[in-house]
């Protein structure tokens, strides 16, 4: 899982120096607003989130760290996570039920729910194997690396329009690509969460993401250069390409792939020690 962990490590880590650089943060991803437009002591609370990112993200890189940074990786993340739930109570009181105000914000919250999946994995591969905190830790990541590109995948089929407006000009067909993607999406969720070819579909996952990184992400920032969001989409996609890649490697380097498997296969296997 080496090379997932340093894209995830690093993706953290640099978030954090994004939320210190800008003294903010990133209302993409770290949804603070929901709380208040002037909540007290919010630059404040930048700086410490940028720290906490920081030092989570480098402790995940150092063996002797790897289970104290994914653990403060994981908990960062969840409380992001946590603040776009009043998210829906807003959107539904201003725009009422419609649904793609419901996927816009469960994209939101399904994007901290994918980086949290990554932290789960790389703390159950360092508890004890008899251990069943690391079973279940693992059985959750499946859910919670699964679910994500679903939301995604349906956001894109429900907002094509937005979606095609960020294709890059020059591939043209901007609808044909949203639409595609967000195919590849819901395919790419459903085979990690039903266990089918999903370490294909992870490897392919990322493998989209890292064009995505190539072609969407990066270009915008030479154009935007003091945008905090323009940079905070291209750091996000990194880390998520980590993520993608420790659920591939977590699983091809397991004798006993039903351990992080459905919950009858595991209630029914031994796990075998970490292999590192």
């Amino acid at each position: 899982m080496k090379v997932g962990v340093w894209f995830y490590g690093l993706g953290t880590a640099l978030t954090g120096i994004l939320d210190i650089a800008w003294g903010d943060f990133d209302a993409s991803h770290q949804p603070i607003q929901s709380l208040g437009k002037n909540f007290p002591g919010q630059h404040l609370l930048a700086y410490v989130a940028g720290v906490w990112l920081f030092a989570a993200g480098l402790a995940i890189l150092w063996r002797r760290s790897t289970r104290m940074g994914a653990a403060a990786s994981a908990i960062v993340y969840l409380i992001f996570m946590a603040l776009w739930l009043p998210r829906y109570y807003a959107g539904i009181h201003a725009y009422g039920w419609r649904i793609d105000v419901l996927l816009g914000i469960s994209f939101g919250l399904a994007q901290q729910v994918f980086l949290v999946a990554p932290a789960a994995i790389v703390f159950a591969s360092t508890a004890s194997p008899e251990s069943l905190l690391q079973r279940r830790a693992a059985i959750a990541a499946r859910w919670m690396l699964g679910l994500p590109p679903i939301v995604f995948g349906l956001f894109h089929l429900a907002a094509i329009h937005v979606f095609a407006s960020i294709v890059p000009q020059w591939m043209q067909f901007g609808n044909f690509w949203a639409v595609l993607t967000g195919i590849a999406f819901v395919l790419a969720g459903s085979a990690i969460c039903s266990g089918i070819m999903d370490v294909l579909a992870a490897r392919l996952l990322a493998l989209m993401l890292l064009l995505f990184e190539g072609f969407v992400e990066i270009p915008p920032i030479f154009i935007r250069l003091h945008n905090e969001k323009t940079w905070g989409a291209a750091v996000y996609n990194l880390t998520a390409i980590g993520a993608c890649w420790i659920f591939a490697e977590f699983l091809t380097s397991r004798a006993d792939r039903g351990r992080i498997g459905p919950a009858s296969n595991v209630a029914m296997s031994r796990p075998d020690p970490v292999v590192a």
